[in-house]
């Protein structure tokens, strides 16, 4: 009996430690492999985001243009004008007043010159009987033409005093909407307030300005071949609100800043777009959403690649299994998750899947998994 014992529990000790031996072989076997997958060509729409500033199509700060005091506000706040409209109304009395001595003025200054002209006339004549000097003829002359110069002074004055006038009546110059104003009737004004009466915004078409990377802008041209190429071919774009939901209407990049901000190294690009409900104002922030669509690219997850000064790399799995290192060229635009590669694979290339930052050169690779 004893030995019958003593060979069962030998048994169980050995089949214990068979169990605890194959355990420990299978979880070194996966801690070792490497995930991999093999490059091949596909579809891949891309949208990138940036901050933009939302402008009017137009924006135009009413000033005077006389100086008086404000006698009469024509239009709300906030509400729409149209060109041509009466928006302030400046006192008229002195400005009327000053019109009505230019007129006077012009009227005196015809008559002066038609008294100029008879004394001219008589003395022609009287010259020709040689009854005045050529003295007398030639002072004469010079009479009426001083008298001609007066009368155009005196109209010229008379059209700056109807303009000064008219000036009284503040009108817009556009359509659009009013802006807020500080001033209320009995506010002095004159031209050289610093702040405007009111801002009107045409804001019929809206204006939101971007920017992306001299990088960016340059693979842009290289694309599509030149920057007017580009603006054409350039897919339409849509606007995230600062609510966070979609504006309803699409719009189209129409501009590239020609130059490059020293500060930031960005360019600035402009996308118009329709506003027909009035949604979006002057001034007001949101996010312009860029859409790419790339056809017959390769496609590699970013968690696949490394980078080293600037320069992006992948591991290649050799013909030995082996990692190799190979640098890539990327698309600038990227979703977070994926890059384009535009150079330094080829389609059916084996690479490390995930965790290439985490291994080295000549690396047994065992794949875990393979993605077709």
């Amino acid at each position: 009996m004893k030995k019958a014992f003593v060979f069962v529990g030998t048994c169980l000790v050995t089949l214990l430690g068979l169990l605890t031996a194959c355990t420990q072989s299978a979880g070194t076997s996966q801690e070792g492999g490497y995930k991999t997958m093999t490059v091949k060509k596909e579809n891949r729409l891309l949208t990138n985001s940036y901050s933009a500033v939302v402008k009017g199509r137009q924006s135009v700060e009413i000033r005077p243009q006389v100086s008086g005091t404000i006698i009469d506000i024509c239009v709300k706040e906030g509400a729409k004008v149209q060109k041509g409209q009466v928006l302030f109304v400046i006192d008229q009395v002195p400005y009327q007043a000053a019109l009505q001595t230019a007129v006077a003025n012009v009227k005196s200054a015809e008559a002066a010159v038609a008294t100029a002209r008879l004394t001219s006339d008589s003395k022609e004549e009287l010259f020709k009987e040689k009854v005045v000097s050529d003295f007398d003829r030639q002072t004469a002359r010079n009479s009426l033409l001083e008298a001609e110069a007066s009368l155009a002074q005196a109209k010229a004055a008379e059209t700056n005093a109807r303009n000064d006038l008219s000036y009284t009546v503040v009108r817009s110059p556009v359509n659009g909407v009013a802006g807020m104003s500080s001033y209320r009737v009995g506010a002095l004004v004159n031209s050289s307030i610093t702040t405007p009466l009111l801002t009107v915004s045409d804001d019929e078409e809206i204006y939101v300005y971007f920017s992306l990377t001299e990088n960016q802008i340059l693979s842009l041209v290289r694309q599509y071949g030149s920057v007017e190429k580009a603006l054409a071919g350039m897919p339409k774009v849509s606007l995230l609100l600062s609510d966070g939901t979609t504006y309803a209407h699409e719009g189209t990049v129409d501009a590239i800043s020609g130059t490059i901000d020293t500060e930031t190294g960005a360019i600035s690009l402009r996308a118009v777009f329709p506003n027909p409900e009035g949604m979006l104002r002057n001034g007001s922030t949101a996010t312009l959403v860029l859409p790419y669509t790339k056809n017959d690219v390769l496609v590699v997850p970013q968690e696949a690649t490394f980078e080293i000064q600037d320069k992006v790399y992948v591991y290649k799995v050799n013909k030995e299994g082996k990692a190799e290192s190979a640098q890539v060229t990327v698309f600038p635009l990227n979703n977070g998750q994926e890059y384009i590669v535009e150079s330094g694979l080829q389609e059916g290339d084996v690479i490390v899947a995930e965790g290439a930052g985490l291994i080295q050169e000549n690396t047994q690779i065992l794949s875990a998994h393979t993605e077709e």
